[in-house]
């Protein structure tokens, strides 16, 4: 069976711009087109985007990447060689096409997704997506297909939402990806993961970058 047979209802979901929900390396994902207004829209409703939070994105390939971006600098292409596909998240200036609302202080953050349901089916879908985590602010992440239902009714009722199950629709839990942002030549680690600081401190040494762990300036 092809990944596109296998996931022929999310598919047909993301097409029609749906939210789908689908198990990560980590917890489950909320998956919406990002290209697709209506699309954010209902995701946004489902879940509401703080002033303080993005909207994560997962590419179906790495060369998806630069029409997100502005410029990918050499120190987040050395990371991307170093650990994608994997959880790593890069956070760099957005491109001005890109709908703001997946944004945070005109950036984005992106990765390739591990082996994973979530990363077969964009990878099936052929476009990049959102990666937010699939539960109401305050609640734990889920791991199953059941906690997802709990969390969104009548999003699954109404078909706004659509969840992914199998035989076997879990998350094996762990670590979130980590999350480096450059910005103005700099790079500071925004959050821990599954990727070592000490591992990303590595790769940045070697190609000269230096990370600053003083964070942003605003």
């Amino acid at each position: 069976m092809t990944e596109a047979s296998a996931f022929a209802p999310l598919l047909a979901a993301l097409e029609r711009g749906g939210v789908v929900a689908i198990a990560t390396e980590s917890f489950f994902g909320l998956l919406a087109d990002v290209a697709r207004p209506e699309a954010l829209e209902r995701l946004v409703a489902l879940k509401p985007r703080g002033a303080d939070k993005g909207m994560p994105l997962v590419l179906p390939e790495r060369a998806a990447w630069n029409a997100l971006v502005d410029e990918i600098p050499r120190g987040a292409s050395a990371l991307a060689d170093a650990f994608w596909p994997g959880g790593l998240s890069l956070a760099l200036r957005a491109a001005a096409s890109l709908d703001r609302r997946v944004t945070l202080d005109e950036r984005v953050a992106v990765r390739l997704p591990g082996a994973s349901p979530a990363a077969s089916l964009t990878r099936a879908y052929g476009r990049p997506l959102t990666a937010t985590s699939a539960n109401r602010s305050g609640e734990p992440p889920a791991t199953s297909a059941d906690a997802v239902i709990g969390s969104f009714p009548s999003a699954v009722e109404d078909g706004t939402l659509t969840v992914w199950r199998d035989a076997s629709a879990e998350a094996p839990g762990g670590l979130p990806s980590t999350m480096v942002v450059f910005d103005a030549g700099r790079a500071w680690i925004a959050r821990d993961g599954a990727v070592p600081r000490t591992s990303v401190l590595e790769v940045l040494q070697r190609v000269g970058v230096l990370l600053d762990d003083s964070g942003p300036h605003r």
